[in-house]
């Protein structure tokens, strides 16, 4: 989870940068193309199929559903505010995983975990400081972002284990290219500028950048799959927090971006809060049984 967690963070300064030189749109397209390949040609390696039945099922359907709002949303969010922001506010996810993970798969979450984790959560709120002058109307986009990436994970979760981390990678990126596409053709909503595809041409910044959120992306997509499928969730999902702290590094260090002292001093307290629920779990003596969810 930490692996996916620092890859996504170098994904998404790659996707931010990238979108100085192409449109959002075009990038995402590009950027659901590149990692789609790669994850087709893993696959092959393996000696699988690319499709499979499996993913007509209702838990891959919405998982694919969850992808397009999380990416979408957090793509414009990354794109309007500050990049150590839109992470920041992306921290809830983790409250919401565990909720899902209690509620659906009826997994045991002891007190001590339920409050550490609140207590993360509170140090979001200290980051983000919804209702001040510091909060960008924007965020918006970052907050629908964790709803979609809590499903996403919780989806993965019960997505039917004849389907392997490699052939969900190929249908994760899949539904990224018609997002793209759709973004770009209604590019006019968000203020985008129309497609120019001598932009890639002209300028490779824009083609290296695209690629590097590839190479990074499929990384990161391949991690958190893993650690999705093969871990107890309320253990795995706090790990997530350490993504706020190389967001804030990237964003300190390629975009200038300047966090106060509040902000630090949420993201000291959220990760401090994920250690202690790892600490916790690994104290239990309580057997956790996780059943597969079946979604009809």
């Amino acid at each position: 989870m930490i692996l996916a967690m620092a890859a996504f963070a170098v994904e998404d300064m790659f996707i931010k940068a990238a979108a100085d030189f192409a449109p959002l749109g075009v990038v995402l397209t590009l950027f659901g193309l590149g990692g789609m390949l790669i994850f087709i040609g893993l696959t092959w390696r393996r000696g699988e199929k690319v499709f499979n039945r499996a993913v007509l099922s209702r838990p891959i359907l919405i998982r694919a559903a969850c992808e397009v709002v999380g990416r979408l949303c957090f793509a414009l969010a990354i794109i309007l505010t500050p990049l150590s922001s839109a992470s920041a506010i992306l921290q809830a996810t983790p409250l919401v995983v565990v909720i899902g993970a209690a509620l659906l798969f009826g997994e045991h979450v002891g007190f001590k975990r339920w409050l550490a984790i609140l207590i993360g959560f509170v140090g979001v709120l200290m980051i983000v400081r919804p209702g001040l002058d510091g909060f960008n109307p924007a965020s918006i986009f970052a907050v629908i972002s964790t709803l979609g990436f809590a499903g996403r994970d919780l989806a993965t979760r019960a997505a039917p284990p004849v389907l392997s981390n490699m052939q969900l990678g190929v249908y994760g990126f899949f539904v990224l290219i018609p997002t793209g596409i759709v973004l770009q053709l209604s590019g006019d909503l968000f203020g985008f500028e129309a497609l120019d595809i001598h932009t890639l041409i002209a300028d490779p910044n824009a083609a290296w950048l695209i690629l590097g959120s590839v190479v990074f992306g499929v990384i990161a997509y391949y991690s958190l799959t893993i650690a999705m499928r093969t871990g107890d969730v309320s253990v795995v999902t706090p790990f997530r927090y350490t993504r706020l702290l190389f967001a804030l590094i990237l964003g300190m260090l390629i975009f200038n971006e300047e966090p106060d002292a509040m902000t630090l001093l949420g993201g000291l307290l959220v990760v401090v809060s994920g250690a202690y629920t790892l600490l916790q779990s690994r104290r239990s003596k309580v057997t956790i049984n996780s059943p597969r969810l079946t979604l009809r």
